[in-house]
């Protein structure tokens, strides 16, 4: 269930992309100076991100379903359940992006 139905274009499109065979289009959503952190994994840049979303992002296939969304102040929270191949098989996962002012994401962590 989605409690916020209004995302920013590029979270958005970040959605689209990560369920996507090739994620690494993604990267372009970046500004070129962003961080990811994905659990312990922390990436900065966008070639860094890249490496990131063709590597561990795209290590299982699984499926994503959408449980929550916000947006604020240039900050989206989501919240994500993932079925899929990966250990343990289903997980639901919160995403913090926060947006630049040109609107693009400067940050994204995701943890469970």
């Amino acid at each position: 269930m989605t409690h916020t139905t209004h995302l920013s274009p590029s979270v958005s499109a970040y959605l689209d992309l990560a369920s996507s065979a090739d994620k690494t289009p993604a990267a372009d959503l970046f500004t070129v100076d962003a961080v990811v952190r994905d659990n312990d994994d922390v990436r900065t840049g966008r070639e860094a991100i890249r490496s990131w979303l063709s590597g561990s992002a795209s290590e299982y296939t699984y499926t994503s379903t959408l449980l929550s969304a916000e947006e604020t102040d240039g900050v989206a929270l989501l919240s994500m359940l993932l079925d899929g191949d990966f250990p343990g098989g289903r997980v639901t996962l919160s995403y913090r992006f926060e947006l630049a002012a040109d609107g693009l994401i400067r940050a994204l962590t995701i943890s469970v």
